[in-house]
């Protein structure tokens, strides 16, 4: 059964990194990503990556999120750099479908597309 497994949250400093994974199970999806609920707000999409290589990421995390995947690995990345405490929360890796832009196809980072979840990595960031 396809299923996302993450991995590689912990408990850092400002100002550290971290290097989130998340295996796939070998299926092959157009549309994966990374999602996060921070305390006291609803989960939102941070980044994404189709299957072309394209990505999309927030506004909130352009410049210190890198979104990545290592097909061979069957495994999807999310590289973390300067990272503060409002980043804490739980980080989910999710598969959706994907829209089009512009008549070009992108992963769009929205709840309502997502169509399987992982259970999701706890990242806490100490000032």
């Amino acid at each position: 059964q396809a299923q996302l497994v993450e991995s590689g949250g912990g408990s850092v400093q400002a100002g550290g990194s971290l290097r989130l994974s998340c295996t796939t199970s070998g299926y092959k999806y157009i549309c994966l990503g990374w999602f996060r609920q921070t305390p006291g707000k609803e989960r939102e999409g941070i980044a994404s990556i189709h299957s072309s290589g394209s990505r999309t990421y927030a506004d909130s995390v352009k410049g210190r999120f890198t979104i990545s995947k290592d097909d061979a690995q069957n495994t999807l990345y999310l590289q973390i750099n300067n990272l503060k405490p409002e980043d804490t929360g739980t980080y989910y890796c999710a598969s959706f479908r994907q829209g089009t832009i512009a008549g070009s196809p992108f992963c769009p980072l929205t709840r309502d597309e997502v169509n399987r979840w992982g259970q999701g990595t706890q990242v806490t960031v100490s000032s």
